[in-house]
């Protein structure tokens, strides 16, 4: 069960740096239809399974409820929204870091007392 939580929590930090990493592609950019799609679309999809729902009402609400009558409004919006995902990122853990190991050669003692062991 702990496994699958922490493979499931894994999946969905994934996704959040994918998502952001889109978004700020499509904002510096100035894609504005990308930026819309995945505003939209990607962010609540994301939000609903990683079980934010008041984030994914918030992207919906950006499109729905006030629509943008220009594009500052709108990048103000999405920077906004940006801005919440990336506070969200720092709620999840961080991956386990792959340790490297280095090779240290032993003297004939450390040798020697490796064996009797």
């Amino acid at each position: 069960m702990l496994q699958r939580t922490m493979i499931q929590s894994s999946s969905i930090r994934n996704g959040l740096e994918d998502l952001l990493a889109d978004l700020h592609y499509a904002r510096r950019n100035q894609e504005l239809g990308r930026l819309a799609l995945l505003a939209y679309c990607e962010v609540r999809s994301w939000a609903r399974q990683a079980d934010e729902l008041d984030l994914a009402d918030h992207s919906t609400q950006i499109f729905t409820q006030n629509p943008c009558v220009s594009k500052d409004e709108f990048l103000a919006k999405v920077d906004a929204l940006v801005a919440k995902l990336e506070a969200l990122m720092l709620t999840f853990p961080e991956p386990a870091r792959m340790q490297t190991f280095r090779h240290v050669e032993r003297t004939p003692q450390q040798r020697a007392v490796h064996s009797l062991h």
